[in-house]
């Protein structure tokens, strides 16, 4: 059975006793599993690699920065590749990418061809969020999508949270290039796994590729990726011609492609998808919570290993439990969405995460490793409740036709809002510190740069409180969503 007439699908497939739910959503899972723990999985690594092919932090960093340069490129044109091919073509190849990639990772005699690796990690990371997003709205009717979104959010989650530490031990005992060739035997397995039970599920429509807007969402999404991540890398910051001239050519790009998309007939990415309230709602708290995110697991690490002389394994340690808990609750969060709806879980999420901020707001040179284990468990749980049921309830307003490119739009939005928002934060940190430490009487005593980083962390944390409560506004504008056509149906049957 490897296609699903029409009818089929719009009385979603799980509800079709023909249709073997499980195997679908077990090939998905295991290989967006290893996927997004590569996200994370090097991290750890990154100075190791700069011993093992002799290059500086800014040539390493590629590593990292590349990864969401390429997502940031290959995401937008998901959409289209959805239309064209089928969800088993579309996984098998996506997956088949990152295998390749993985391989050639686990190899490499030399840092340009490990560079090269990754970037293919990159593209199939990148295309298998959309695809997973799309068949799961396929798949489940709306009141039921919380749950599965939820074990979506586990994967996202846990994931990339338990990378670091486990990165830790496989560098110190086994090298760093068993950190690709412990994934491989996993990807092949989800590779084989789907060969036999996936099928296809969409609708393979094949619409006019229109050229000009491949490049200009390459370079709209690319520009706007690279100069914030090089932004971080540069004394000057904004100023830098290293951020200024991709941003402008990303914003320009950026222009030029929303122009085209409202144009076009058969858009790359349908920007009507924003006529639905609850959809660009949930895309605007999405990139918050994103934000606040990115912005504590950059930040909290640099405060602790710094002013509190904290080591990096230790530092780990001290966030993973808030990582492990938000993406073990992650299908609890999402089952009680689809019983109570999104309303009863982030008007309390938003103002729970608004004083959790605030709190880190107050940091100082003798807070207690307790208080930040507390705080960070709280933060992510937050952003559990708040993150999934968002996107659940956005998504779910749409209509069929509009999955592939809301799905697109959100999981494009993901690394742009991660590469601004932990430029951005980075920048606000260092600014203060610079500021405090040009008045200071002695700027080269550790205590008092270290004084000056505490201030620069608060600030940054002052800044997340007040997008935490902008959200926290935003929720109490929140609605359970449905698909148009299936509100109407409730009205008419309401009526008779």
């Amino acid at each position: 059975m490897n296609n699903i007439n029409e009818r089929k699908i719009y009385e979603f497939l799980a509800d079709d006793p023909n249709v073997k739910v499980m195997p679908i959503i077990i090939s998905l899972i295991i290989g967006a599993f290893f996927a997004f723990l590569n996200e994370t999985l090097l991290n750890i690594a990154l100075t190791t690699l700069m011993h093992e092919f002799n290059i500086d932090v800014s040539t390493v960093q590629w590593m990292a920065t590349g990864f969401m340069l390429v997502m940031g490129i290959v995401i937008p044109i998901s959409a289209l590749m959805l239309q064209w091919f089928t969800t088993r073509q579309l996984f098998l190849g996506t997956m088949g990418v990152f295998t390749v990639g993985t391989i050639i990772c686990a190899m490499a005699p030399t840092f340009p061809i490990l560079l090269v690796g990754r970037f293919l990690q990159a593209a199939g990371t990148g295309l298998l969020i959309p695809i997973i997003f799309n068949v799961f709205l396929l798949l489940f009717p709306p009141q039921r999508r919380g749950a599965i979104m939820g074990i979506v959010g586990l994967v996202f989650m846990f994931a990339p949270a338990i990378g670091p530490t486990l990165s830790g031990v496989i560098v110190d005992y086994l090298g760093w290039r068993y950190l690709f060739i412990v994934v491989i035997p996993f990807a092949i397995f989800s590779l084989f796994f789907a060969y036999k039970y996936l099928i296809n599920v969409s609708e393979v429509t094949r619409p006019r590729i229109d050229v000009l807007s491949i490049v200009f969402s390459t370079l709209a999404f690319g520009g706007i990726v690279y100069g914030f991540s090089s932004a971080g890398e540069s004394e000057a910051g904004f100023l830098s011609r290293d951020f200024l001239l991709p941003f402008i050519i990303g914003g320009l790009a950026l222009l030029f492609f929303t122009l085209r998309q409202l144009k076009l007939k058969e858009p790359l990415i349908d920007l009507r998808v924003f006529q639905f309230p609850m959809y660009t709602l949930g895309v605007l708290l999405f990139l918050i919570i994103i934000m606040a995110m990115f912005a504590s697991e950059i930040i909290l690490p640099i405060y602790m290993q710094g002013p509190l002389a904290i080591s990096p394994a230790n530092a780990g340690l001290i966030l993973l439990p808030g990582s492990l808990l938000s993406g073990l609750l992650s299908p609890l969060m999402g089952s009680l969405f689809d019983k109570f709806g999104p309303r009863v879980l982030m008007i309390p999420a938003t103002f729970i995460l608004a004083v959790t901020l605030f709190l880190l707001s107050m940091l100082s040179m003798d807070t207690p490793i307790w208080m930040l284990v507390a705080g960070y468990i709280s933060l992510m749980l937050t952003i559990s409740a708040i993150m999934m049921p968002a996107e659940t309830n956005g998504l779910n307003q749409l209509p069929k036709h509009l999955y592939p490119h809301g799905t697109a739009v959100m999981t494009t939005l993901q690394p742009v809002a991660g590469a601004i928002g932990v430029s951005v934060f980075i920048s606000i940190m260092t600014a203060r510190q610079t500021n405090l430490l040009k008045q200071a009487a002695n700027p080269e005593d550790p205590a008092t740069i270290n004084e000056a980083l505490v201030s620069g962390v608060e600030l940054v944390y002052l800044i997340s409180f007040g997008l935490a409560l902008i959200a926290f506004i935003m929720t109490w504008f929140i609605y359970r969503a449905m698909p148009r056509g299936e509100e109407a149906d409730s009205a008419q049957e309401g009526q008779a």
